[in-house]
C-alpha cells in the first residue's frame, strides 16, 4: 500500500524537497534554548524587502560558545560550553549544557548579523522582494 502524502498530486512538482522538510520539522526538538520569532517593521531607507528577528535566550554562553552558521536552506544556531572550570559547586542548578537549534529558511532568505546583548543572541533575516518576471516559451513546430 502506498502513502500518500500532501504533495502527492501529479500536478505538483519539484516540491519533494518540501515534503522532506516538512517531515524533518513534524519529528519537532528540544524546548531549550527558548526563542521568539517577529517581524521587523519596515526601516527609514524605504527598502521593501521583509525583516525578521530569531531572539534566542543563551544565558550563561559567551559569544566564543555560540555559532551561528547557514547549512543549504537551514540556519543552524548551536551553543557549546566548557565545564572543565575546576569549579566545587554545592549544588548545581545551572546546567552547561550544548544545544542545536535550526530554522529551515524560505528560498531567498538570507542573514544579515548576529548580536548578543544581554543574554538574548539576535539574528535578522532578509527576504528580499522578489523580481517579477514572465518568461516566454517558444513553441517549436515539427512537420
Amino acid at each position: 500500500m502506498s502513502r500518500m502524502t500532501p504533495f502527492s498530486s501529479p500536478l505538483l512538482l519539484g516540491f519533494d524537497t518540501m515534503e522532506k522538510t516538512l517531515e524533518r520539522i513534524a519529528k519537532g526538538s528540544e524546548g531549550y534554548p527558548p526563542y521568539n520569532i517577529e517581524r521587523i517593521r519596515a526601516s527609514a531607507d524605504g527598502s521593501k524587502a521583509e525583516r525578521l528577528r530569531i531572539t534566542l535566550a543563551v544565558a550563561g554562553f559567551c559569544d566564543e560558545d555560540l555559532e551561528v552558521t547557514t547549512e543549504e536552506n537551514q540556519l543552524v544556531i548551536r551553543g557549546r560550553q566548557s565545564d572543565n572550570d575546576g569549579r566545587e559547586y554545592l549544588h548545581r542548578g545551572i546546567a552547561a549544557r550544548q544545544f542545536q537549534r535550526m530554522f529551515v529558511l524560505a528560498d531567498g532568505m538570507q542573514v544579515v548579523s548576529a548580536e548578543l546583548k544581554n543574554g538574548l543572541l539576535s539574528v535578522d533575516l532578509i527576504r528580499p522582494e522578489p523580481e517579477r518576471m514572465v518568461r516566454k516559451i517558444n513553441i517549436s513546430v515539427r512537420d
